[in-house]
């Protein structure tokens, strides 16, 4: 099966690039359908019916050439040695119709030609200056996989934008976290430190009331310079001065 699909992809794959195949069976039925319909000449010499599938297949072959005056039901069946039913492409792309054909036998050697004899034959032919010039068209196939390669590029340049976006937008959003509990401890620090200076404050504004009856060390404890030092010791502790 998979030999098979690959002759039917070839045939079908190889007519854009001007390439022809040739393909000699006993039977038609022998050749896959998809390729029979690819076929553009056909060279079928006598058919035989001696069961009733033979019967079945002559009649499956005949029907797939064009109309024509011959009974080729019957036709086919009483072509004798080198004669042929014959139908070809036409230049119009069109096939011509079929004819009883008696085919030359070939005259030569049965080895392979020599190569100067075929440059020969080549460069005194009239179709050279048309057939001459080798030309690689592009196949569909390379049409059809140029554009998907395209909308697979596509496809991968959509999906890594979006995987982008994707992470700036939880990076934006921890950014966005980080500096709101920046601020909510910056907020705790600033409140700390003004309780702690509204206590230091409050020692202060007491210290005159106290002032007669407090000792030696409550006196030092209270003195202007003692309440600066402490002021600049909870500043550095916090970070922060009042704002």
């Amino acid at each position: 099966k998979d030999f098979l699909a690959q002759i039917v992809q070839t045939v079908r794959l190889i007519r854009s690039k001007g390439v022809g195949v040739f393909f000699v069976t006993q039977t038609p039925k022998d050749v896959p359908a998809d390729v029979l319909g690819q076929l553009g000449s056909r060279v079928q010499h006598a058919l035989r019916a001696f069961t009733p599938d033979d019967a079945k297949a002559l009649r499956a072959t005949v029907g797939t050439y064009p109309k024509s005056g011959y009974d080729l039901e019957r036709t086919l069946q009483e072509l004798g040695t080198g004669e042929a039913i014959v139908t070809v492409m036409s230049e119009k792309g069109a096939p011509t119709p079929v004819a009883w054909t008696r085919l030359r036998a070939p005259q030569g050697l049965m080895s392979p030609t020599p190569d100067a004899q075929i440059d020969a034959a080549v460069a005194a032919s009239v179709l050279l200056p048309r057939y001459g010039t080798p030309i690689d068209r592009e196949s569909a196939r390379e049409i059809l996989t140029a554009k998907m390669n395209a909308v697979a590029e596509a496809e991968a340049a959509a999906a890594a934008a979006k995987a982008q976006a994707e992470t700036d937008k939880e990076l934006a959003k921890q950014q966005a976290a980080a500096q709101k509990a920046e601020a909510a401890a910056e907020k705790e620090r600033q409140k700390e430190y003004d309780r702690l200076m509204k206590a230091s404050g409050g020692t202060s504004r007491t210290r005159t009331t106290r002032k007669a009856d407090a000792s030696p060390l409550e006196q030092v404890l209270n003195s202007k310079t003692t309440q600066t030092i402490l002021n600049s010791v909870i500043r550095g502790m916090f970070g922060t001065g009042r704002r």
